[in-house]
């Protein structure tokens, strides 16, 4: 939860990056009816795929994120191919992750499932310090995470755009609502009524993000300065996109070149669509206090935050996501943050 967003610089724009590979187990391209397309990735490493798609869920009743039996894992995105619908199955005594996608997007997520469990995250140079004991522990345990690369620049923004401020109750609520009003139904047949899938929603379009009526917004319980993000960025989704291909350090420059993304709405960004292991959650009322205490015992603001986690630049939100995993939360002995009273969502219950 971030405490303030502010504008920055201009927007830079560049060409788009090209696809990773992966193993095909079927042709390319070819669909088989009701099946989808098929594909096996054989990553060489070991590969949590709970963890790493972890931070993609906003909320139990996520929409777009679903968790299967097991280690299996649903995603409805959209690409700019159509929409998709992605199913992951880890075999980790075979040593391959099983990927069926469907959809008009469907070839482009297939193409995206090395990145998006973590091939291009670069662990290389990260050792925690020796008497960061909690680090220590939480690097050993956690070996097949890695940070993901979604390449829904969007749709990162969008999620974090209405995250801002608020509680992640009322966060996962809003959400839910706006992807189940201008969202569209998961394309394939797991998402037909019955299937594995059902009900599942894909983001909206920028063209549906950025007419949706002020009421919408208000039913979800997204106040017009939070919505007024999500506008903004929907007209330039195009130039959004194309950060993909910027080199790492100009990326939180071009995204806070918009009104209203500041450090922690560029750093959610960052961490999900551009799989940036640097991308660490200043500005947020938790994050900074529970990283300090985990490494020296104390809970601290973000200054003494960034001091302490200096020797780790480059992978500081790698830090960041190892501690969480490992559950490591300071004491919270005061009242929670309360919820408003006074939203359409609020007051239907929603």
């Amino acid at each position: 939860m971030p405490l303030a967003e502010t504008a920055a610089v201009p927007e830079v724009a560049v060409a788009p990056p090209a696809a990773p590979a992966v193993v095909p187990a079927a042709r390319p391209g070819v669909a088989v009816p009701g099946d989808g397309l098929a594909r096996t990735w054989r990553p060489g490493r070991e590969v949590d795929v709970t963890a790493v798609l972890a931070p993609l869920r906003r909320g139990a009743q996520d929409p777009a994120v679903r968790r299967g039996p097991g280690a299996e894992h649903w995603w409805a995105t959209r690409t700019p191919a159509g929409t998709a619908l992605l199913h992951l199955r880890p075999r980790p005594l075979d040593g391959v992750v099983l990927a069926r996608a469907w959809g008009e997007g469907a070839e482009h997520v297939l193409d995206g499932v090395p990145d998006l469990l973590g091939e291009a995250d670069d662990p290389a140079g990260f050792e925690p310090l020796p008497h960061h004991h909690r680090l220590v522990e939480a690097a050993r345990r956690h070996r097949g995470w890695r940070v993901p690369r979604t390449r829904a620049v969007l749709e990162a923004l969008a999620g974090a755009a209405v995250e801002q401020v608020v509680t992640g109750v009322e966060a996962h609520r809003g959400w839910r609502r706006l992807l189940q009003v201008a969202g569209e139904p998961a394309p394939g047949a797991p998402a037909a009524p019955g299937g594995p899938a059902a009900g599942m929603r894909v983001p909206p379009t920028a063209a549906a993000w950025r007419t949706l009526p002020s009421w919408e917004w208000l039913q979800a319980g997204v106040e017009q300065r939070r919505s007024r993000v999500v506008q903004v960025a929907a007209r330039s989704a195009g130039g959004l996109e194309r950060t993909l291909a910027l080199p790492r350090g100009e990326v939180e420059r071009a995204l806070r070149s918009l009104p209203g993304v500041g450090v922690w709405t560029a750093a959610e960004v960052r961490h999900r669509a551009h799989g940036d292991g640097d991308a660490f959650s200043f500005a947020d009322y938790h994050v900074a206090k529970d990283v300090t205490w985990a490494l020296v015992g104390e809970a601290l603001d973000d200054d003494a935050c960034a001091e302490l986690l200096e020797p780790y630049r480059g992978h500081r939100y790698r830090v960041q996501r190892l501690l969480e995993l490992s559950g490591a939360r300071r004491p919270r002995r005061g009242p929670r943050m309360t919820l408003p009273t006074h939203t359409p969502a609020t007051a239907r219950g929603r």
